[in-house]
């Protein structure tokens, strides 16, 4: 309850909290899975992706591209785990 009074509050009044958490997992679980090196480059102060693919991909999936393939791998089974939770599905 704490949680859709929150996002309520945050401007999405007909919208359901549990719902757009349920997007956002099943968005990142489709992130695509990198075998080889990935390079970077340093144009500033941040990194990007030298691989204009990959640096298009939303904030979270680069994260998890970030957390190598054995850590994605593992946060990706908790997601499935939360997302069943969470849709009972």
């Amino acid at each position: 309850p704490l949680f859709q009074q929150a996002y309520q509050e945050l401007g999405y009044p007909k919208a359901y909290f549990n719902d757009r958490l349920v997007e956002v997992i099943d968005h990142l679980l489709v992130t695509p899975q990198i075998t080889g090196p990935v390079y970077l480059t340093q144009p500033k102060a941040l990194y990007l992706y030298a691989d204009p693919d990959l640096e298009a991909l939303s904030a979270g999936r680069k994260i998890l591209l970030r957390c190598g393939p054995e850590n994605a791998a593992q946060i990706k089974t908790l997601l499935h785990e939360y997302r069943k939770l969470i849709a009972g599905s």
